[in-house]
């Protein structure tokens, strides 16, 4: 029987290992990744959407290494062209990626063929079971999730500019992302003609990822993507039923007031879970005789510490924002969306990872970005 075959690299480099042992720290981000990630595995289960399993025809770069390299891209915010030329120009991404130090980078069209393979057999599945594998890995190497878990949304902006595809549209031309919609990204204070403050929406175009964050350990543990109009409360149970699957064991679900629905809070108390969704003012400031059990838990002490932990979520997506790209979609379409969500999130819980086990904080290690014209 035929067995896989893939591209060789790393050997007969005249340099061998000598130039990373001496160039490369030994407690940089990145070697400490790869003590944390067994990457083998990986390669296993994406061979299944190679055409031939790598066992005829020329020989692919094996699977894991083009899984870390788009990983890089997520890391550093780099576009896939960058990536290339940082992989070819880095020794630190060298190192990690197996390479010779004398070996080119697989090029941008590589990740590019890879991400479109994966999408073309399963969608953005196969991303969210990679997702699933890093926190099996993390639960693995011993990290303990706690207790309360905050569940929120982030907002995306459309690689799209709304004037031109508004203009394109007259002109009987479809548009240019046909999945992303407008939705409400918050308040913001404002004065009227008269000089008072008042609250006005802030609207945007684009997409929503709907996230459950661990507050103990800053884990992203399950996500889901919708256009941006999609209402926050209606996503909860399917973040929570995700969690379950994957052994998550909270005790306390933390949202603001836009989760504070009342099938939202019988949906956790049916299944054991305690709600600290921050409760409107009209359920405990109204007449009404049957206030008690909102009342109740209001002075509920898991209630409050789940609120006090809230900031943690926000936190994550200003560094997901401003560390990685998550201001705007780097693709079109809410499937290719959805790589984009699992691929930061990926990236966001392996700088965690590495923090907790080994104590390496992925910003004190400093980021080259090449310029590609």
């Amino acid at each position: 029987m035929a067995r896989e075959r893939f591209r060789e690299v790393g050997k007969g480099s005249f340099y061998g290992d000598i130039v990373y042992d001496r160039v490369v720290p030994q407690d940089h981000f990145l070697r400490k990744l790869n003590e944390v990630v067994d990457w083998r595995p990986f390669t296993q289960k994406l061979l299944r959407y190679y055409k031939g399993g790598a066992k005829y025809g020329p020989p692919p770069y094996e699977p894991s290494l083009v899984l870390k390299m788009l990983l890089v891209s997520y890391l550093y915010d780099l576009s896939e062209r960058q990536t290339e030329a940082l992989g070819n120009d880095s020794l630190s991404i060298k190192s990690f990626l197996g390479l010779g130090v004398d070996e080119a980078a697989p090029d941008h069209a590589t990740l590019t063929l890879f991400k479109n393979r994966l999408l073309a057999r399963k969608g953005e599945k196969v991303f969210e079971q990679l997702f699933k594998g890093v926190l099996r890995i993390a639960r693995e190497k011993g990290i303990t999730f706690g207790r309360v878990q905050v569940v929120d949304s982030v907002h995306t902006v459309a690689d799209v500019n709304v004037e031109k595809d508004d203009s394109r549209q007259k002109k009987g031309k479809g548009p240019r992302d046909p999945d992303a919609r407008w939705g409400v990204k918050g308040k913001k204070a404002v004065r009227n003609e008269d000089g008072e403050k008042q609250q006005q929406r802030e609207y945007f175009f684009g997409y929503k990822t709907h996230v459950s964050l661990n507050a103990d350990t800053g884990l992203i543990t399950s996500l889901k993507v919708s256009a941006g109009s999609a209402y926050d409360g209606h996503e909860l149970p399917d973040l929570v039923k995700a969690d379950l699957a994957q052994g998550v064991r909270a005790k306390v679900y933390a949202g603001d007031k836009g989760y504070d629905d009342g099938e939202n809070h019988e949906f956790l108390w049916q299944r054991g879970l305690k709600s600290a969704l921050r409760l409107k003012e009209t359920r405990t400031q109204k007449k009404d005789p049957n206030k008690g059990p909102w009342l109740e838990l209001i002075g509920d002490l898991d209630y409050q510490r789940g609120l006090k932990e809230r900031y943690k979520v926000e936190r994550k997506f200003g560094e997901a924002k401003l560390c990685h790209g998550f201001r705007r979609c780097r693709y079109l379409g809410l499937v290719r969306y959805g790589v984009q969500s699992f691929l930061t999130a990926m990236a966001l819980n392996l700088k965690r990872m590495v923090k907790l086990l080994h104590g390496v904080s992925f910003r004190n290690q400093g980021r080259i970005v090449p310029s590609v014209a």
